[in-house]
């Protein structure tokens, strides 16, 4: 259950309209690390989170709150867009030809669409999308693509705020910067409360550690042009899961044969001289597997 209240939870009152850096904003409501996707990220990992206590305490609070961010942002857009598109800052931005050809100040769909509000899509108009969240229903590495989100989602923030000289504008995205420097670490603690609670074997897949090829799991290789990939900790030294030990491959080889696709079904009219000899079948349009084995019994002379 959700309860929703009258006041949000920070003040958001814009100097000025300004519907060109209205849709400039839209992206902290539908990009890929708006506020939409931590919202529905958090939410769907607390649902998905099979201990109950203080995990799932901790992300049903973070994912709450974050709805409440998107209320915020939302809230602001509406209001940067009153009175559009006939304002001041529009006029400005397209008396620009290269500002009026990118923005064309507002995004149509905000006063075709949402009549003047804001719109579930990015600064670019492109809908918001369900995959960009993560929720794996494993806590670790849920965490640190939360901290990645909450990292991302920041970056963004702060280009935004460097982006408006409204005072109103940049009082709430202070307030916003604050959250998401507390969000990071937050996951960040939380990644090192796993461990410390014992529990990263049954949230991380240590267990395979005994069936993957260990001898390519402790190097970097060195693949680039560059002469300083080794100048860190990760080439040298304990890894960070204290059980293996880092090192680094100057020169490394390949380890397979030679890439080459197998050759072509011939009703499917690859060009093709031969070379890798004749196709295995030319079964193409057929069923495989189980559903094959089911129509040969039924029917043996029907492809």
């Amino acid at each position: 259950m959700f309860r929703h209240t009258d006041h949000l939870q920070f003040d958001v009152k814009p100097e000025k309209p300004d519907p060109v850096y209205a849709r400039k904003l839209q992206e902290l409501i539908g990009g890929a690390y708006g506020e939409m996707t931590v919202t529905m990220q958090y939410l769907f990992q607390g649902w998905n989170c099979r201990m109950p206590g203080k995990y799932k305490d901790l992300i049903m609070d973070v994912a709450t709150e974050e709805i409440g961010h998107v209320e915020m942002i939302a809230t602001m857009v509406a209001r940067l867009l009153e009175g559009a598109p006939a304002t001041h800052a529009t006029r400005a931005a397209l008396g620009d030809p290269v500002v009026a050809a990118v923005l064309g100040g507002m995004d149509p769909q905000q006063a075709i669409v949402s009549g003047g509000g804001p719109v579930l899509a990015d600064s670019n108009g492109v809908p918001w999308n369900g995959r960009y969240i993560v929720a794996s229903g494993n806590l670790l590495a849920d965490f640190r693509a939360n901290v990645t989100a909450e990292s991302q989602g920041r970056v963004q923030t702060a280009r935004l705020y460097h982006m408006t000289d409204d005072p109103g504008v940049k009082d709430m995205l202070r307030f916003n910067l604050a959250r998401d420097t507390y969000h990071q670490n937050m996951w960040l603690s939380a990644i090192a409360q796993l461990k410390a609670d014992g529990i990263e074997d049954t949230i991380a897949p240590n267990a395979l550690f005994d069936e993957e090829h260990g001898e390519h799991a402790t190097s970097l290789w060195h693949l680039s042009d560059g002469v300083a990939a080794d100048q860190g900790p990760w080439a040298h030294g304990a890894a960070p899961d204290g059980v293996h030990e880092n090192g680094f491959i100057p020169d490394p080889v390949p380890l397979g044969d030679k890439a080459s696709a197998p050759p072509p079904d011939p009703e499917l009219y690859v060009t093709y001289d031969g070379s890798q000899g004749k196709p295995r079948s030319s079964a193409f349009g057929t069923e495989t597997g189980l559903i094959g084995k089911i129509k040969d019994t039924l029917d043996p002379d029907k492809p």
